[in-house]
C-alpha cells in the first residue's frame, strides 16, 4: 500500500469476492468482481435490491466485457446470488467496454430496460457497430493520430492498426432502446433515492450514483482508490480538453458526506472520498507543472512526454492510454495559453512554453 492509499479506509480489508460470488457491502447492495484480460485485471459490478411496480428483484450496475467466460459467471450469479428473484433493470455508468460489454445480452436475457446517459448510449451504439478503422477503435485513423503526436514505431503502428475491431470485440452490440439518465436527477431503487452525478473527461457523460440514506456512492471510474482515472485525448476528438472537464467534475462530489462509502469500478470499496479528491487534484497539478517544465526546456511531442510521465514498461494497451493521458495534460496547458503547439518538419506536433 502506497502512502496516499494508506490515508484511505478500507472497511472490508483485503477481502475480495471470488468470481460469481457476491459480498454485501451495504443494506441491499452486493459487490461482484469479474475478470478483465488486461493489466487492470478486474472490474467491480453491483447488485441493488429493487422493487418496480410491486415486483421484487435486482438492479444490476455495469456488466463486464462480452466474453463467454464472463457470461458463464453471470449465469452462476443469476442462479446463486439473486435469492430466486429476477433482474429488473440494468444501469450502465458509461460506455467503456468493461462497463457496457454485455448490455445487449443482459437486457435481452431478462427482458429489462437499460438506463444510461444519452451521450454514452449513442457512442456505444455507434462504436459497437462501426466498421473496421472507425474513430476510437484503432485502425488507420488511430495510427495517423498517434503518428501526428510522434508515435512512429512500425511495430506499435501495426498493432494499433490491428485493433480496428477492438471495441466491437468487447461490446456485443447495444439494446435498441434505453431510459435516459441525467446528472442532477434522482432514481428510485428499492425504495431509496439515488442521486445521479454526471462526470466528464473520462467518458463522454459518465453517471455515478449516490444514495444519501445509506451514504453509498457508486463512483464508476470517476473516483478510484489506487490508480488515477484515465483522462485521454483520442483521435475522434483531437482538440479536446478532457482534463479540464474531469477536474471540474470532481467538484460535484464535494457535497457528499464525509463518511461516504465509495464503491469504485476498480480496486476495493473505501472511505475517504474527500481525501481522494484532494489527491487527484494534487496529482494532476504536479503532472501539469512537470509537463510545463519539460516543454520549457525543449519542444516536446506527446511521445517524448510519455516515458517522463510513466516510468514503467507499458504494453500496447497501456501505451495508447498513456499517450492519451500525456496529450490531455499537454492540451490543457495549451488551452490555458501556457503552451504553444507547432508542427515540425516531419509532421509531428511539438509543444513549447508560451
Amino acid at each position: 500500500m502506497n502512502e496516499l492509499e494508506a490515508r484511505l479506509n478500507y472497511p472490508f480489508g483485503d477481502v475480495l469476492p471470488e468470481p460469481a460470488q457476491t459480498q454485501e457491502v451495504a443494506p441491499g447492495v452486493k459487490w461482484i468482481r469479474m475478470p478483465l484480460p488486461f493489466a487492470l485485471d478486474h472490474i467491480n459490478l453491483w447488485l441493488l435490491k429493487d422493487e418496480i411496480d410491486g415486483r421484487e428483484g435486482w438492479t444490476v450496475v455495469d456488466t463486464g466485457i462480452a466474453k463467454p467466460e464472463v457470461k458463464a459467471l453471470w449465469e452462476r450469479v443469476f442462479e446463486e446470488a439473486l435469492d430466486g428473484l429476477p433482474v429488473l433493470r440494468l444501469i450502465v455508468t458509461h460506455m467503456h467496454p468493461d462497463h457496457t460489454g454485455l448490455a445487449a445480452w443482459m437486457c435481452e436475457r431478462w427482458q429489462v430496460p437499460l438506463y444510461m446517459s444519452m451521450t454514452d448510449f449513442y457512442v456505444a451504439s455507434l462504436w459497437s457497430s462501426r466498421p473496421a478503422g472507425g474513430a476510437g477503435t484503432g485502425g488507420e485513423v488511430a495510427v495517423a493520430h498517434f503518428a501526428r503526436h510522434g508515435l512512429n514505431d512500425p511495430q506499435a503502428q501495426e498493432q494499433i492498426r490491428e485493433r480496428a475491431n477492438y471495441y466491437p470485440s468487447l461490446v456485443d452490440g447495444m439494446p435498441r432502446r434505453f431510459s435516459r439518465m441525467l446528472g442532477g436527477e434522482r432514481l428510485l431503487i428499492g425504495g431509496r433515492q439515488w442521486d445521479l452525478i454526471a462526470g466528464y473527461g473520462h467518458a463522454p457523460e459518465h453517471i455515478s450514483l449516490y444514495c444519501p440514506e445509506i451514504k453509498v456512492l457508486i463512483s464508476g471510474d470517476m473516483v478510484l482508490p489506487r490508480i488515477s482515472t484515465n483522462v485521454s485525448v483520442f483521435d475522434h476528438e483531437p482538440d479536446a480538453d478532457p482534463l479540464k472537464l474531469y477536474l471540474q467534475s470532481l467538484d460535484s462530489y464535494e457535497p457528499l458526506e464525509q463518511d461516504t462509502l465509495v464503491l469504485p469500478s476498480h480496486g476495493k470499496p473505501f472511505k475517504g472520498l474527500h481525501e481522494r479528491l484532494r489527491q487527484q487534484r494534487d496529482h494532476h497539478a504536479e503532472r501539469l507543472a512537470e509537463v510545463l517544465q519539460w516543454c520549457g526546456e525543449k519542444p516536446m511531442s506527446t511521445t517524448d512526454v510519455v516515458p517522463l510521465m510513466f516510468k514503467r514498461k507499458l504494453d500496447l494497451h497501456q501505451l495508447t492510454f498513456a499517450m492519451g493521458e500525456a496529450l490531455a495534460h499537454l492540451q490543457m496547458l495549451y488551452h490555458e495559453g501556457k503552451l504553444t503547439c507547432k508542427e515540425d518538419d516531419k509532421g509531428v506536433l511539438r509543444y513549447s512554453a508560451a
